[in-house]
């Protein structure tokens, strides 16, 4: 393994490991190194398809962009979508091994070193640096026995830890104490420096507890890193997108939060879009009057559908729907819109399911899934949407079921729906989109400069976090705990 090697690892999920990972790639890769990121096991339901049609977890896709390489499964090679309280898909470098209950899981997922090891040492072969993101906490005492994601997968590799602490909410020098106290003495060692994340506030205030936090754990801390209100693609579902308070937008849009909502990255950039209000709706009574509903993907699509329609939201949007409100379904919220949606193999649970019959084809779920980029142009719309008509558009099919031969699009009057993730990305479909949505409420709206490109914004939102984690973090001390590493494999 020719690679520096470098873990980022956390108290608790959410405390900002994987911005913190694609900062020091992003850092790495100005300096002139070769550098990707590595997480050997990732449970989310946010997915991408690589060019070679396998899938991985979109927080390594968005790593690997500050690193500016092309993602590749071998930087995710266990990836799990749940698929209930208790269960998961498990896919294994891209490909789908089956459901499995997480008791089995954790009984079989000691059987995936090998593999988690493949993956790894083909990037290592390949790049000066590797940086590794953990998941949760490597303190969970109850999952230690065959960890391959904490301090499991330092052990394997011989890296050196960076632990971080969430201070935004709350008891982090509990957080940061604690995590080391409960780990054995080896995995101590192990941790080289202690990061204090989403700091607000004087951090000369901060410093007699850091202190004492070094004193403590005899483990140095190596930056605050402040709280940073950058725009990068979320994985978990305690994304604060979610509770975004409204802006002042001429459009209010509402995409319907599914109890499995996957992919909401699809919905990044029109969020920031300048004319769009964009929010997460779970309830009927805050569903309102919006310009646009949007049914999205999902991992359950069936489960999800049942929720829709006990919930009386089914209702609602059919109602909206009736009064002229557009609608518009992602991958399984376009099958939800459908006639009919079966699964005759029991692949979610079995059975027919009717939909919500905005559109006119039947979905049947198979037990082949659909993993492929596409580029692709909108076909003839009629209605509102016609305006969609021959825009080209490019992203990536991730699902189970056929809803016909020319399953890609559909679209009825006031009624839109696909299974091609990420089509928002493109400039000219946010702009077709906004204009018409904008004609049909009468508004004459003074749009200014159009939206920036989403490549181009995503590189400016990686080059600001690294000049923020330059500011906050030693990152020549990082750097030296690399050598430091590296030079005691060599001798």
């Amino acid at each position: 393994m020719a690679a520096k090697v470098i873990m980022v690892q956390g108290t608790m999920s959410n405390a900002g490991k994987s911005v913190l990972v694609a900062g020091l790639c992003r850092i790495f890769k100005q300096d002139g190194y070769r550098v990707a990121p590595f997480k050997s096991q990732n449970m989310a339901l946010n997915s991408f398809v690589t060019r070679e049609g396998l899938e991985m977890g979109r927080a390594q896709v968005m790593q690997a962009q500050a690193a500016s390489v092309e993602p590749t499964v071998h930087m995710n090679p266990i990836l799990l979508k749940p698929t209930s309280d208790v269960g998961s898909q498990v896919i294994v470098q891209g490909e789908v091994v089956g459901n499995m209950r997480a008791g089995a899981y954790f009984q079989y997922k000691k059987q995936l070193i090998p593999t988690i090891m493949q993956s790894y040492e083909v990037l290592a072969q390949e790049n000066d640096i590797i940086v590794i993101e953990g998941a949760g906490s490597p303190a969970e005492i109850n999952l230690k026995a065959d960890d391959i994601v904490n301090m499991g997968m330092a052990k394997l590799v011989d890296a050196p830890v960076l632990l971080v602490g969430d201070i935004d909410r709350g008891g982090v020098f509990a957080s940061l104490y604690g995590t080391v106290a409960l780990l054995e003495a080896e995995e101590r060692e192990r941790i080289k420096g202690l990061v204090i994340n989403k700091f607000r506030g004087d951090v000369g205030i901060l410093k007699p507890g850091l202190t004492m936090l070094e004193e403590l754990c005899h483990i140095p801390v190596v930056g605050v890193v402040p709280y940073l209100n950058l725009d990068l693609d979320d994985e978990d579902s305690l994304s604060e997108r979610f509770t975004h308070t409204e802006k002042e937008a001429p459009l209010d849009v509402a995409v319907i939060r599914l109890p499995h909502l996957s992919n909401f990255t699809d919905f990044n950039a029109l969020e920031r879009h300048p004319a769009i209000s964009l929010r997460y709706v779970q309830k009927e009574s805050t569903l309102g009057q919006p310009d646009l509903l949007i049914l999205p993907g999902t991992k359950n699509t069936i489960d999800d559908l049942k929720w829709l329609k006990e919930s009386g939201l089914e209702a609602a949007i059919c109602k909206r729907h009736g009064a002229g409100v557009p609608v518009i379904g992602i991958c399984g919220g376009y099958q939800m819109l459908g006639k009919t949606l079966s699964d005759p193999d029991g692949l979610e649970g079995g059975g027919t399911l009717c939909g919500l019959g905005l559109l006119g084809h039947t979905t049947v779920f198979l037990p082949q899934k659909t993993r492929t980029q596409r580029k692709a142009t909108i076909p003839s719309c009629q209605g509102i949407f016609a305006s969609l008509s021959g825009c080209p558009v490019e992203g990536y099919e991730i699902h189970m079921g056929s809803s016909g031969e020319q399953n890609l699009f559909s679209c009825a009057d006031g009624v839109f729906g696909t299974y091609l993730h990420g089509i928002f990305d493109s400039v000219e479909i946010q702009e077709r989109l906004v204009t018409l949505l904008l004609t049909k409420k009468g508004i004459c709206w003074q749009k200014g400069q159009p939206p920036e490109d989403s490549h181009q914004y995503r590189e400016r939102q990686y080059d600001m976090l690294a000049a923020k984690l330059r500011e906050s973090l030693d990152i020549a001390g990082i750097y030296a705990m690399m050598d430091e590493n590296k030079r005691g494999e060599q001798r």
